[in-house]
């Protein structure tokens, strides 16, 4: 198995290594120009959008500044997903976006890890979890969504929440460590 399928399989590899270099630039430069766009072009910014993520369903919008460590190379996003500003993804593998989801400012979703043994993180290896969002969830503002986590259908993540389990779905989850505060 060659370095470029590694991130997606959770297995430790080296996110320097030069297999990624190109072909991380072209996804950023992507992403510079969606964010150079004026807010009246928003036809721009929604083949933009499309050009970059791996999947964009109908009515969705990121608001810019958007910030993604591959440009949204790696994003799956359902219809009508809003995003407010200062969307940040450490997408080096899979996140998944319900419909209908709506997500405050400053929110960062992560799929990257790093290992815990000392000695690997030196080498600057990392290994990646995937994060699934299901639909209609509310993230509120300054939310952090770490990897691995699945958040259900219908849940509202409270503002400043750290989410560092599954949520399931038709509850309302705050807190740090995010948890269940109750049923919806």
């Amino acid at each position: 198995m060659g370095i470029l399928e590694k991130v997606h399989t959770g297995e430790l590899y080296d996110p320097m290594d030069e297999a990624f270099a190109e072909d991380h630039d072209r996804w950023m430069e992507l992403l510079w120009q969606y964010n150079s766009t004026k807010p009246t072009q928003q036809r721009e910014r929604d083949e933009l959008l499309r050009r970059m993520c791996a999947q964009v369903g109908e009515g969705c919008f990121i608001e810019a500044p958007f910030r993604a460590n591959w440009g949204g190379r790696y994003l799956r996003l359902g219809d009508r997903v809003y995003a407010n500003y200062n969307l940040t993804l450490v997408d080096d593998t899979w996140i998944t976006i319900g419909s209908f989801t709506m997500i405050g400012p400053n929110v960062t979703i992560a799929t990257a890890c790093h290992p815990a043994e000392p000695e690997l993180r030196r080498r600057g290896l990392q290994y990646n979890r995937p994060v699934t969002i299901g639909e209609n969830v509310w993230i509120g503002s300054g939310a952090i969504i770490l990897p691995g986590v699945t958040i259900g259908d219908d849940s509202i993540i409270g503002a400043g929440s750290v989410v560092t389990k599954d949520i399931p779905a038709g509850v309302t989850a705050v807190g740090n460590p995010c948890k269940v505060l109750r049923n919806l």
